[in-house]
């Protein structure tokens, strides 16, 4: 299989970069170490506005009527979902499922969360209900929606396999599907973490090298 395509590094404005979202005009990212959120530019990732949030920011998403982030709180870090305005601040939605939980995309009208372990995308309202279980059959570090497919990095993070490196791709299925099938489309050559689309790239962090990286999925 290929790896992706036009691949293009660039260093992160923070460390740790953890969460990676794309608001129409700019890139949001955030730290998982220091636990901050950042407003930055596309051009040169300059951030132009730090927000403090009640947690770490683990995945992030704008929907119509804001953002929402998954926040981990505690010793345990148990994961909830928050609503994010500028004007309203942030409010919290709901606990995540068995408090497990990471990353956010969006299809329009409806909020989906993975659980990396779980190796499953959820479909849930805004009250915590899951309508919908989508199993992905591998790790999930990110997922993002494109013309009405959902694009996720599945693999493994070998975290418990002496001297091997984490294994992941990048992989397109269609919700629309009773029971989706996900196809791997390239590998990414990398330890990802997040995936969001900008109109024309692909986006994700490499976290271990405090870098963002941009690339395209091969013809």
């Amino acid at each position: 299989m290929k790896e992706v395509a036009d691949l293009k590094r660039y260093s992160s404005p923070t460390v740790t970069p953890q969460a990676l979202a794309w608001d129409g005009k700019q890139l949001w990212m955030s730290s998982r170490d220091l636990g901050t959120l950042y407003r930055t530019e596309l051009d040169g990732l300059k951030i132009v506005e730090e927000i403090d949030p009640p947690g770490i920011v683990w995945g992030a998403v704008l929907t119509n009527d804001g953002w929402r982030f998954t926040i981990g709180k505690g010793l345990n870090d148990d994961r909830h979902v928050y609503r994010y305005t500028a004007a309203d601040g942030f409010e919290k939605l709901f606990s995540c499922p068995e408090f497990t939980g990471s990353y956010l995309s969006f299809d329009g009208k409806h909020l989906y969360l993975s659980q990396w372990y779980e190796e499953r995308i959820l479909k849930m309202d805004d009250t915590g209900n899951i309508e919908r279980q989508i199993n992905v059959g591998a790790e999930i570090c990110g997922h993002t929606f494109v013309d009405g497919l959902i694009y996720v990095l599945r693999g493994r993070e070998n975290k418990d396999v002496p001297n091997k490196a984490e294994e992941w791709w990048i992989a397109r299925l269609d919700p629309r599907e009773a029971i989706p099938t996900v196809e791997d489309l390239a590998t990414i050559p990398f330890a990802s973490r997040s995936l969001t689309f900008d109109g024309q790239r692909f986006w994700s962090n490499h976290r271990a090298a405090n870098e963002a990286v941009a690339f395209a999925v091969p013809a």
